[in-house]
């Protein structure tokens, strides 16, 4: 059986982001990571459904729309299982920093709107690190599916939620199932304390926002010795460059 790593204290900080597609969090969290990075601190980075564990078998059965909502979740928690023992758990006990774009309320949103019991997807992920941030890039529905339908070709099966049987059309099917995602994210802000953020604000002001969010939680994080040994002209000398 898995550990239960929500249960114990690591001495690294794992910061992550989430938001319905188009929210700009991936922006975010690369610029923080760029920062953090400039700073001094050692930074390792995770991404949702990123291991090759379970790469080829998503691959397969997207291409031949063979996931059910239920296989969906299992694929995914699996890929969770996986990153979280090799790419989050040891930075973290090593005392680095964690940066992740899409965590376990990723699943939480989606998988319950595709139809799988809230309370059975949150039991799945019950050994997940519980965040020392989870930012939640908050943004108007219209303005997220035109930042998408602007920027693709075209749209993905799953992607739409075509599997729900939602509509027929590829972008109304694609905008009901974001919107759906978008309740449960906003359903989640209290009861995981997910720190909102406003996703219309220029993005310099929500990367400012961001590390001034972040900053308290660095105190006691080593950072690489040349950093220690920069006086601060000289650090905003190397930020400017």
């Amino acid at each position: 059986m898995m550990q239960r790593y929500s249960e114990h204290q690591f001495p690294g900080r794992l910061f992550v982001v989430e938001g319905v597609d188009g929210s700009g969090k991936s922006t975010q969290i690369d610029l923080l990571r760029r920062w953090l990075v400039s700073e001094g601190y050692t930074v390792f980075f995770s991404e949702w459904n990123s291991s090759p564990l379970v790469k080829q078998t998503t691959s397969r059965g997207k291409k031949k729309h063979l996931l059910t909502p239920t296989t969906f979740s299992l694929i995914h928690a699996t890929d969770f299982a996986d990153r979280t023992e090799r790419q989050i758990i040891p930075p973290l006990k090593a005392g680095a920093i964690v940066l992740a774009d899409r965590y376990i309320y990723t699943a939480f949103a989606r998988d319950v709107a595709r139809g799988v019991p809230p309370d059975w997807v949150r039991n799945l992920y019950d050994f997940a690190v519980k965040p020392t941030v989870a930012f939640y890039f908050r943004v108007p529905l219209d303005v997220a599916i035109g930042r998408i339908l602007g920027g693709r070709a075209e749209l993905k099966y799953y992607e739409a939620g075509m599997d729900l049987g939602l509509s027929n059309d590829i972008r109304e099917s694609f905008r009901l199932f974001q919107g759906e995602i978008m309740k449960q994210y906003d359903s989640m802000v209290d009861e995981f304390g997910l720190t909102v953020m406003d996703a219309m604000r220029p993005i310099h002001e929500q990367q400012h926002c961001m590390r001034e969010i972040v900053k308290p939680f660095l105190e006691g994080i080593h950072k690489h010795e040349e950093a220690r040994r920069q006086t601060p002209a000289s650090k905003a000398k190397e930020q400017i460059r």
